[in-house]
């Protein structure tokens, strides 16, 4: 592992934010941490980024870099009156990190930001801030990255884009990464193990994969003649223009696509539909 917290526990005057949290991430693992909004996602982060520290519990981080962990907490803390390079040069001045127009422009491009823009990154949308702010956490290689809600004010196409540079770090530079959302159809996309918290509690965790289907009850099915099928009379059914929101258990719906093709209906795509409120139902019985 390179970064694990192990019992983690922290209050304040106003309750307990985490009780006796245990979170771990490999080299090249992408590792989300899925709850609501006030679960205790970015206590969590802050302590494993060391800005706070935990009342109870420990922290080992496997590296030995001179930088081992960096991460965007909330939201990218940016220069926005400067431009993307300036910002990239004063946060590597503080971090002891090159600072030459080569490295800096090797830094923007890791994130696939471009090297030729000159204007203030206030003009930037929050998609390419997200992509500086990053750039700014891996300044000195560090081995761990540490994401808090990333997805947030994303459009569709903002969301698509840094899924894949998430994918691009882990997966081609061994990153051990550790983002947070209280959206699980983000998180379940991208991730390979999930950690589901709940009033500052890990109530669940494990490979995403299962996690999604053990509390999978639905499928949103689309073909553009899904409507005219005879066999998903015998389901319980809402269609909306080419898709049908179908109520079955995984290990039902690849023979009902099967039957479905059987019609001459075409999957353009079948998507698992959860819910945050059965995945912690299920997960606290």
């Amino acid at each position: 592992m390179i970064i694990s917290g192990n019992e983690l526990s922290k209050s304040y005057p106003s309750g307990k934010v985490l009780d006796n949290v245990s979170i771990s991430c490999a080299a090249g693992e992408i590792c989300g941490l899925l709850g609501s909004n006030g679960a205790g996602k970015t206590t969590l982060f802050k302590i494993l980024c060391g800005l706070i520290s935990p009342d109870s519990g420990r922290i080992e981080i496997n590296s030995n870099r001179k930088k081992p962990i960096g991460g965007i907490i909330e939201k990218p803390a940016l220069y926005e009156y400067l431009n993307s390079f300036e910002n990239l040069k004063i946060f590597g001045s503080i971090q002891g990190a090159p600072t030459d127009r080569r490295s800096l422009s090797e830094s923007l491009i890791r994130v696939g930001l471009p090297v030729d823009r000159k204007d203030p990154v206030r003009n930037f949308s929050m998609g390419m801030k997200q992509r500086l702010g990053i750039a700014i956490a891996l300044l000195n290689n560090p081995e761990c990255l540490v994401l808090d809600e990333p997805f947030s004010g994303l459009d569709p196409l903002g969301i698509a884009a840094l899924r894949k540079l998430i994918h691009t770090l882990a997966e081609e530079e061994k990153l051990a990464i550790l983002l947070s959302s209280h959206i699980i159809d983000e998180l379940s996309k991208i991730s390979h193990t999930l950690f589901v918290i709940s009033h500052g509690k890990i109530i669940d965790s494990g490979p995403a994969h299962r996690l999604i289907t053990d509390n999978t009850q639905s499928y949103t099915i689309c073909a553009p003649n899904i409507s005219s099928s005879k066999i998903l009379k015998k389901y319980h059914v809402v269609f909306k223009g080419h898709c049908a929101l179908v109520t079955i258990s995984p290990i039902k719906v690849a023979a009902l696509i099967q039957e479905l093709h059987s019609e001459h209906i075409y999957i353009t795509s079948c998507t698992p539909e959860i819910s945050m409120d059965s995945l912690f139902e299920s997960a606290t019985q």
